[in-house]
């Protein structure tokens, strides 16, 4: 259950840079690492402009990419940049704070040093929700609408031997942003900073926080919360200063991005009088696919096999990542909200930090977005991912057309999701009791009650699993993870509970012992592999939201320190951290707008 590591890459279309084996502290050193595999791959959207100057919202018909300057924000302020991801790149961290390296990466490409290029581009994909495909939600009806609105990536580097894409969140204005203003604020700027580099820590594969500024001058308009609402919607109206956040992935191809090319190859009475037409789509969809596996697989599906062979193999390979994405997702506590095919990655990782946040009181609907709904919830997860997954399938169909053998062990790798998803969790849930493995059949009455408890509790999901991990001789230390207050029980009741809290551990207890002595460990040693797998600390939003409001006053102290903090989730830090960070969340903050549940505006 741990993090993939993006894989190295180096397939591209000019020669691969040398990284410097001293720190990069310039932009110009930075630059000479510069190699953009996407726009010299694929194909430009040829209706798109020459300078990059591309902002009305417009169909996108054809073309995997449209060339788009960003629109850099005004008087842009330093707020954060991730030191452990810049020690990986080998960058220098004063270069976070250098003036051109901050206006480029807040969105001021236009001088730019050589080679790298002075425009970005943006991406178009399809939108399927739960495997029902939709266009409606298009202004134009038709989902030649859909793709980045706000999302413009400035760089391809290849660092290490590692390939890298670049992406300013709140870039500006694209012909996908359907007339909204492409801008992000700080508030939502600085949970996706936060959390990208949190999960990471955690061992969950993600893309990766580079920096973060803010302007000092320029507001936008976003729907909120007022203090201590507890309204399910927004409901006020302000003014927010914008920022720009970066991140940074092998790639940012999604799932939606092979979908919309599937959806064009198909004929429905659209290309009768243009075969060319159809043609153009196919090979459209076979060079994204086949870039897809350069960028994101290139070390597990060989060049040399045949397109069909790529095909399976692909679709088998991505399988695997998202099934272990979904099953660690579940281990930390963390729901995504909205798991449309737009937000699933076609690497196999977590892209979209939107409306996510992290368990508190345990429940297998906890939904932190308003819009999500029960199928998008914590435990649906699994769910949701399959049908990303299906519909991942259906759009690599078209390529097997005239390959019957493939379409069907095309059809069989999709069949047998649920098998391989369920095997995840069973591990995943396994390693969280400190067991070997999990029987469905021998466990189940463990496992069963122990949810059943969670929920009449209940208990704080995170802080429950944590003290499980100590291995402790009794029920009291696990109580520490119990909302006794949220749950005014009677003396009766409680006595039942506490009696069924003891003859769960009692059972667990037994058969953690059994388990050790079959695989020749002590209690000591599982105890320290439990550690590993549950955190003692995650992002929850109630840590987040006072975080962002100094920093609309200029203050970033306490940025600073829940970067320390939540890049050691795992590790026991002071007792002043603990006070503070490992504690259950505090009643008053229950049903409150902007803490437990939250709207996708941002």
């Amino acid at each position: 259950m741990t993090n993939r590591l993006p894989q190295k890459n180096n397939s591209t279309v000019s020669a691969i840079p040398t990284t410097p084996t001293s720190k990069i502290s310039t932009l110009g050193e930075l630059a000479k690492l510069a190699n953009y595999s996407l726009m010299d791959t694929l194909n430009c959207d040829p209706d798109a402009t020459e300078n990059g100057v591309d902002y009305a919202p417009r169909q996108v018909f054809s073309g995997h990419y449209v060339p788009v300057n960003p629109t850099p924000i005004k008087d842009p302020e330093y707020v954060a940049h991730s030191n452990a991801f810049f020690a990986e790149l080998g960058l220098a961290d004063k270069l976070a704070e250098s003036a051109d390296f901050m206006r480029m990466f807040s969105g001021g490409t236009s001088q730019v040093p050589a080679p790298m290029r002075k425009i970005g581009w943006a991406t178009g994909y399809a939108l399927s929700i739960y495997g029902t495909e939709f266009t409606h939600q298009c202004p134009f009806q038709t989902g030649n609408g859909y793709g980045d609105g706000r999302a413009i990536s400035v760089l391809e580097a290849v660092i290490n031997g590692q390939r890298w894409e670049m992406q300013l969140k709140g870039g500006g204005q694209t012909p996908y942003c359907r007339g909204a203003d492409g801008r992000a604020v700080l508030r939502s700027s600085i949970r996706e900073f936060l959390a990208q580099e949190h999960m990471h820590a955690l061992g969950v594969s993600t893309s990766r926080s580079l920096s973060l500024y803010v302007s000092k001058t320029e507001t936008v308009k976003r729907y909120w919360y007022t203090e201590g609402s507890r309204s399910e919607n927004p409901d006020m109206m302000s003014a927010e200063a914008v920022a720009i956040s970066t991140r940074v992935a092998p790639s940012f191809i999604r799932v939606g991005q092979i979908e919309l090319f599937a959806r064009r190859t198909r004929e429905d009475g659209q290309f009768e009088d243009q075969p060319d037409e159809q043609v153009h789509a196919m090979q459209e969809l076979e060079k994204i696919v086949l870039y897809l596996i350069d960028r994101e697989y290139a070390d597990v599906v060989d060049s040399q096999l045949s397109m069909p062979e790529k095909v399976v193999l692909l679709a088998r390979e991505f399988r695997g990542r998202l099934t272990v994405l979904i099953a660690n997702w579940i281990r930390v506590g963390f729901c995504q909200g909205n798991f449309n095919s737009d937000n699933c990655a076609a690497g196999g990782f977590t892209l979209d930090y939107g409306p996510f946040g992290f368990c508190d009181v345990f429940t297998p609907y906890y939904q932190p977005w308003t819009g999500g709904g029960n199928h998008y919830s914590f435990l649906n997860q699994p769910k949701a991912a399959q049908s990303n997954f299906e519909s991942f399938c259906s759009a690599l169909r078209p390529l097997l057309a005239d390959h019957e053998d493939h379409l069907l062990a095309l059809d069989e790798v999709q069949r047998e999701f649920s098998t391989v998803m369920d095997s995840e969790m069973q591990s995943m849930w396994a390693a969280k009791l400190g067991l070997s493995t999990l029987n469905p059949t021998d466990h189940k009455v463990l496992f069963n009650e122990l949810l059943t408890l969670m929920m009449q509790t209940p208990v704080d999901y995170t802080i429950f699993f944590r003290e499980l991990s100590s291995i402790p001789d009794d029920i009291r230390p696990l109580k520490k993870s119990f909302y006794n207050g949220s749950n005014q029980a009677n003396e009766s009741d409680s006595h039942q509970r506490d009696t069924r809290w003891i003859e769960w551990f009692a059972t667990w207890k037994t058969l953690l012992n059994s388990d050790c002595e079959a695989n020749g460990c002590t209690l000591e040693e599982a105890a320290k592999q439990m550690k590993l797998v549950n955190p003692k600390y995650i992002l929850r939003e109630w840590f987040v939201k006072p975080a962002y409001q100094q920093a609309t006053e200029g203050n970033y102290t306490l940025i600073r320190e829940l970067q320390d903090v939540m890049n050691q989730p795992y590790a026991e830090q002071s007792q002043e951290v603990e006070d503070k960070y490992y504690r259950l969340k505090p009643l008053e903050f229950f049903k409150v707008g902007g803490v437990s549940h939250l709207s996708c505006s941002s």
